[in-house]
């Protein structure tokens, strides 16, 4: 991984963890339901940024070498992989 991406990636997960923790005490003092729900969006829409920022490094980096290596299955295998997962999720 490279290392201004791992850098980006470890920063927002200690953002969305303390995200988390915020939520789990929203739902531990009853808060408003509206509220916990904006708040697990927000959480959501973090998470989907860091699988952004993954998936950006494996394309640039992996697919990439595996690409010029002469690799063009297991390349294509993988980007339809994460694109069937992405399709699962909406």
């Amino acid at each position: 991984m490279k290392i201004d991406t791992k850098k980006r990636a470890l920063r927002r997960m200690s953002i969305i963890e303390g995200q988390l923790r915020g939520l789990a005490r929203m739902i531990e003092d009853e808060k408003y339901c509206v509220h916990i729900i904006v708040q697990s969006s927000a959480i959501k829409r973090a998470l989907s940024g860091v699988e952004d920022l993954v998936l950006e490094n494996h394309l640039s980096t992996h697919v990439r070498q595996q690409m010029k290596g002469g690799k063009d299955k297991k390349a294509i295998e993988e980007v339809m992989k994460i694109y069937q997962l992405a399709q699962k999720c909406k």
